[in-house]
């Protein structure tokens, strides 16, 4: 362990279309303003926008290294300050021992990604690092229904599988009172 840095886990979660990978771009944005090495990574089945880089909902982007494993963020993490990683609910549970090894080895590490799944059943690698997080910010969004608060993603396809990528076709933010499993 690096005993001249102070390494965290930050964790950035919540339903579709609540802003969180906008949020990511900021915190890496902010990184970078202060001369730290920032790099972000997103696991190459999120190909929504872009293949190269992150983009939110409106569009902001940041450069980005696509991996298929965890495990390959260590190859491009040596001389890095800040990790940025988009979309972790992609990953399996891998990606809690690669945080915690970065955060060891004095990184900062920012995660964000949705907490549940369309079902409201928390996808795994994001229930466990919000346990090993230092800082954690749940986000919101509106509900598509009714206005209030949105805290669900609600799927609009028949699909069955936990992961399908996929935006306002596929699904909207809901509150707890609009959503229906």
């Amino acid at each position: 362990m690096n005993k001249n840095k102070k390494g965290t886990i930050e964790v950035i979660c919540g339903p579709m279309f609540s802003g969180k990978t906008e949020e990511l771009i900021r915190r890496l944005v902010r990184g970078q303003i202060a001369k730290k090495n920032v790099s972000i990574f997103k696991n190459a089945v999120d190909n929504r926008y872009s293949d190269e880089y992150v983009v939110s909902h409106n569009q902001n982007k940041i450069k980005c290294q696509p991996i298929k494993e965890a495990k390959e963020i260590f190859n491009f993490s040596e001389e890095i300050d800040i990790v940025g990683i988009d979309e972790t609910q992609f990953f399996d549970l891998s990606i809690i021992d690669v945080c915690n090894k970065l955060a060891n080895d004095g990184k900062r590490v920012i995660v964000a990604g949705l907490d549940r799944d369309y079902k409201s059943i928390p996808f795994k690698p994001m229930a466990n690092l919000l346990a090993h997080a230092e800082k954690i910010t749940k986000l919101s969004s509106i509900c598509i229904v009714c206005g209030d608060y949105a805290y669900f993603s609600q799927r609009l396809t028949d699909d069955k599988t936990q992961i399908l990528v996929g935006e306002t076709d596929e699904y909207e933010a809901r509150c707890r009172k609009c959503f229906k499993p």
